[in-house]
């Protein structure tokens, strides 16, 4: 049993060592959008602090300090919703509303230090914990469901990485969580002998997650683009129009879509790898809100399925070209507007059930 409680000790110590010194970096690092990474920051800290106690044999031994510890922990999740905001949206602020989610805290915090710990405030407080959590939890898939939604919408590159990293770590965090669920079951129970093994894999989760985010800050230190939080997902359920405003419609939407059909034939707009709908509705004196319900409404695609469409096209005329066989894969995707291989592999594989290669092969 002493063996399994060092080990658990040695892995909490390089765990919470490993995130503050991923906080420091974030605090340090230089980039332009600096919210989420403070954010990020402040919630692995928030996090390192509560694993202070957990991954220890020894308790705090100052009273005040495991009162401010426990309750703590109601600021991990408000933390992480604001910091899955911020890195969603690139114009995101921190404004006096937001303030509003770390009331938790301090009510908790205020009961402790009236009550002193009694087992009805350490009831409520777990009871209160996993509330928060299941609504926190909830709130956060719909941010990324909302914002992959108006990404699709509005951006001509599928490039899912943010949407992609959080919704990772909400999911490991559900995992994590889990264990610690069993972990309070099991110390409630006759199974108090396993509660040891829980908080060896809680030890191991905690420990490989950690590693996780330093990997995805050392590969994609680009990770915080966003989207502005302005745009509003398109409504596919609107209300119903007169017959006179319909046919108004239908004849402004066939003027519309000759004018896009000819522009995007002619200019060639696609090849601009950083495209986007508002960029487009510019270049074609199409207003932005039109512009979106032509293309999802009456073409019947997203924005970017309907950019990546043109592109396919001309790299499949490319690939069929033998006097274009000097070019390599790489070299067509970025001739034809695509910003990454992955996304490019990815949207041709979908229009032709073949890789790009594949393709080259069958038509030459």
């Amino acid at each position: 049993m002493e063996s399994k409680i060092e080990f658990i000790e040695s892995i909490g110590k390089i765990a919470v060592f490993i995130m503050i010194l991923l906080s420091v970096f974030l605090f340090t690092v230089k980039t332009t959008n600096k919210l989420p990474n403070r954010l990020f920051g402040i919630y692995l800290l928030c996090v390192a602090f509560d694993l202070i106690g957990l991954f220890t044999s020894k308790t705090l031994e100052h009273p005040n300090i495991e009162k401010i510890k426990m309750a703590s922990s109601l600021l991990q999740l408000p933390l992480f919703y604001l910091y899955v905001l911020s890195a969603c949206y690139s114009n995101f602020k921190i404004v006096k509303k937001h303030f509003a989610h770390f009331l938790l805290f301090i009510i908790i915090l205020i009961i402790f230090y009236i009550t002193n710990l009694s087992n009805q405030s350490l009831l409520l407080y777990e009871i209160v914990g996993e509330i928060q959590f299941i609504i926190y939890i909830i709130a956060i898939f719909i941010v990324l469901k909302r914002y992959k939604s108006i990404y699709i919408e509005n951006y001509s590159n599928a490039n899912y990485d943010v949407y992609k990293w959080l919704f990772q770590i909400t999911v490991l965090s559900c995992i994590a969580h889990s264990f610690v669920i069993s972990r309070w079951y099991l110390s409630n129970s006759t199974y108090k002998e396993y509660v040891l093994n829980i908080n060896i894999l809680i030890s191991l989760s905690v420990l490989s997650i950690t590693i996780f985010f330093v990997l995805k800050a050392l590969y994609q230190p680009q990770l915080f683009t966003g989207v502005n939080i302005n745009l509003e997902p398109l409504d596919s359920n609107s209300k119903r129009k007169s017959k006179v405003l319909a046919i108004q419609e239908n004849e402004l939407e066939s003027k519309y879509l000759k004018t896009l059909t000819v522009f995007m034939s002619d200019k060639k707009p696609y090849l601009d790898f950083d495209l986007t709908l508002q960029k487009l509705s510019f270049q074609t004196n199409i207003p932005e809100k039109e512009l979106s319900l032509l293309i999802n409404r009456h073409l019947g695609k997203h924005f970017f399925d309907f950019i990546n469409e043109y592109r396919i096209n001309d790299a499949k005329i490319l690939l069929q070209d033998s006097t274009q066989k000097e070019l390599t894969v790489l070299e067509i995707l970025y001739k034809v507007g695509f910003s990454s291989k992955s996304s490019f592999y990815s949207a041709f594989k979908k229009a032709t059930n073949q890789t790009p290669t594949q393709y080259r092969k069958s038509t030459t």
